[in-house]
């Protein structure tokens, strides 16, 4: 058996790393697995309170977290002026802890309330959204452009590792600990990601880029850390709509989110009618969601980052959404569960694996504020906007031709516009991208067989 030392090259190469990335890559893992895992063990929860409230209401909820969403847009925008970039991520997550706390009291206190199981379901929504979008905004602040088409696809399995993890936690632990209890452990893994979150940051100021290929000084850009991003709580909004760029990638996650939103109205329209029992349907949505990380994590692991480095991320963004949009023409010839089930798991997978790494590459071509506020924006209040729009016009549609034909061909003429999107921004990314940034030190190795030094 080879030593150490000559193992530890092959490891590299095997996942596409520098030695100097190992530690920075580890902690991003641990954060996402962290912050996944306890979304995850709740998941399935809330899954089944949607259904629970009727599948024709589904509208409302969406609704109601989009409205959620705009009220925690001016919050965020006001922490994130005020407070260093390196600690946004720890105070965001410090209130959203405060948050599961109350939930968890307010559940061991009234476990069958409507009310609170609805507001549960609207709560876990937006924070699903904020603190993933935050967690990328922090790798796309750490890492540079080049870095993250290597690495943000291995960083993401750590996002599918949770994924698995937490709805077996759930399932494990929902009966000795209840829902209150599945709270609080949720509340201790976010802290813990954190956490992490803040050692990424403490380890860019201490692995600094080549002198010459940034704009500003490794010094300068350690003091900029240590300062608030300044402006406004609506500065994301405004820079979104003054971009070109951050434009197209809102009408991305616009396009991405409508053809989510017709696909989830349509698993809540077949699991009711498959599955008349809750339990069983926490179950099948429990099962579904193994499969879906299992998928993501294999791709994640060993395909997305080639892929990536040596076709572009515009392929990333664009194969999904046309495989889509054959997986709607299927459904509409036929609407039954076992096809649905195909549809979504590798809309799923191809989402988590390709999809969301290659959309957080674009990002890393932005200046700080972007990254942050710019992002935050496009990632919440568009995405949720989305949401709520295309929730209302496939109930419309549905009730127009009670004929699920109808809305999931719509729904095929959406995932071709978010194929075209995907694929201009891929190209304006390229166009922007600077030159290759390698760390400082002696500390590289080579590049892998096929690949730009």
């Amino acid at each position: 058996m080879p030593p150490p030392a000559q193992r530890a090259p092959a490891l590299a190469r095997l996942f596409n790393l520098e030695p100097a990335e190992t530690p920075a890559v580890l902690a991003g893992l641990l954060l996402f697995f962290l912050l996944f895992t306890g979304y995850f063990m709740l998941r399935p929860v809330r899954e089944t309170m949607g259904v629970a409230g009727g599948v024709d209401n589904l509208q409302w909820l969406f609704t109601g977290t989009f409205l959620a969403t705009l009220a925690a847009l001016p919050l965020f925008g006001w922490l994130a002026s005020r407070v260093p970039r390196h600690r946004i991520a720890r105070w965001t997550y410090g209130f959203f802890v405060l948050n599961l706390l109350a939930f968890a009291a307010g559940l061991a206190r009234w476990p069958d309330a409507l009310w609170l199981a609805r507001g549960f379901y609207i709560w876990l929504s937006v924070f699903n959204l904020m603190a993933v979008s935050l967690a990328w905004s922090v790798m796309a602040d750490v890492f540079s452009s080049h870095q993250a088409k290597r690495l943000f696809a291995l960083i993401a399995g750590g996002a599918s590792l949770g994924g698995l993890a937490g709805p077996l936690l759930g399932a494990l632990l929902v009966s000795p600990l209840g829902h209150a209890g599945l709270l609080l452990l949720s509340a201790l893994l976010l802290t813990a990601s954190a956490a992490a979150a803040g050692w990424l940051h403490h380890w860019r100021d201490r692995h600094p880029f080549q002198a010459g290929e940034q704009a500003e000084s490794q010094a300068a850009a350690n003091l900029a850390r240590d300062r608030p991003l300044g402006g406004q709580p609506f500065t994301g909004a405004a820079g979104v709509l003054r971009s070109p760029y951050l434009l197209g990638i809102a009408i991305f996650v616009l396009l991405l989110s409508s053809v989510s939103t017709f696909l989830y109205f349509e698993q809540a329209r077949l699991v009711a009618e498959t599955f008349p029992d809750r339990n069983r349907q926490t179950q099948v949505f429990g099962l579904i969601d193994a499969v879906v990380q299992t998928l993501a994590i294999l791709t994640q692991l060993f395909l997305t980052g080639r892929i990536a480095h040596r076709l572009g991320i515009g392929v990333l963004l664009t194969a999904i959404p046309l495989i889509i949009a054959a997986g709607f023409l299927w459904l509409a010839a036929a609407p039954v569960f076992a096809v649905f089930v195909v549809v979504m798991v590798v809309r799923r997978a191809g989402e988590y694996a390709l999809v969301r790494p290659g959309r957080e590459m674009l990002y890393t071509v932005l200046a700080p504020e972007e990254k942050y506020k710019g992002k935050n924006f496009i990632d919440t209040v568009v995405y949720r906007g989305g949401d709520a729009l295309s929730g209302w016009l496939k109930r419309g549609l549905d009730l127009l031709a009670e004929q699920p034909a109808l809305a999931m061909s719509a729904g095929a003429v959406l995932a071709l516009l978010w194929a075209g999107t995907g694929w201009t921004l891929g190209r304006q990314q390229g166009r922007l991208e600077a030159p290759q940034p390698l760390l400082s030190g002696p500390t590289t190795t080579a590049a892998l067989p096929g690949e730009r030094p």
